[in-house]
């Protein structure tokens, strides 16, 4: 189990730079997909992600693209090139966007022979309750929002969402099972929850029926990233 288990999490890069970021992926032998995010991409850029597919890892490129549907749609193209695993892209950008940015997907796998990347949009993020999305004009019900932007994102092609472990359930109610489910706000039981505000625990997030579980500080920055991310999977398969 504990080798299923371990696919599940998406070691967080959330560092500022390559060196310690590639310190990190090789206390982690046992993990296999590293999330980069706008950070260290801006940081680092291209040449990171291609050493990291040269290490044998797959990357999970989170800089919620969010612009013009043509934008976006180039923008894919070129991060498809890269062999990416799994990219985000914000589902308030909307239809047009999302469906021009999963036909560049789809287009640029066919002209490489590269296996597509999975597209994820993003809902709302963890950082966010109720009274901030009432504050930028949006409807004051979380639930809701995630679970309506969870069905535009399937209707217009895309692969999930990431959304925070509490809507794990609606999603898959609403959109089915097969509708990837991607989550950060993972906070093991005794790791402290700082500034993510809608979070679960890695076992109840998986119990939820959670596909992947994004994991950052209660693992890099533990004294020991390795015994954390063992500690995790021990958590989960208990």
């Amino acid at each position: 189990m504990s080798a299923h288990v371990s696919e599940k999490i998406i070691i967080a890069l959330d560092v500022p730079d390559k060196q310690k970021a590639l310190n990190l992926v090789h206390a982690l032998p046992s993990a296999r997909m590293f999330k980069v995010g706008l950070r260290l991409f801006t940081s680092e850029g291209p040449p990171f992600i291609k050493e990291l597919r040269s290490l044998g890892k797959n990357v999970f490129l989170d800089l919620k693209l969010h612009d013009i549907p043509n934008t976006v749609a180039d923008t894919v193209r070129v991060c498809a090139g890269y062999g990416v695993r799994m990219m985000t892209l914000h589902t308030s950008g909307g239809r047009e966007m999302m469906e021009k940015a999963a036909e560049a997907a789809a287009e640029t796998a066919r002209r490489t022979g590269r296996p597509k990347p999975l597209l994820l949009g993003v809902t709302i993020l963890t950082s966010l309750k109720n009274e901030q999305l009432e504050e930028i004009g949006m409807p004051p019900d979380t639930d809701a929002q995630v679970v309506r932007l969870a069905k535009l994102a399937a209707e217009s092609g895309l692969d999930g969402v990431v959304c925070s472990p509490r809507e794990i359930e609606l999603v898959k109610k609403a959109v089915g099972k097969d509708f990837l489910v991607v989550t950060p706000g993972i906070r093991p039981a005794w790791a402290a929850a700082q500034d993510q505000k809608r979070i679960l625990t890695p076992a109840q997030a998986v119990r939820q029926g959670a596909d992947f579980l994004v994991i950052g500080r209660p693992i890099i920055a533990d004294p020991s990233p390795p015994d954390a991310f063992d500690r995790i999977i021990q958590e989960i398969s208990a």
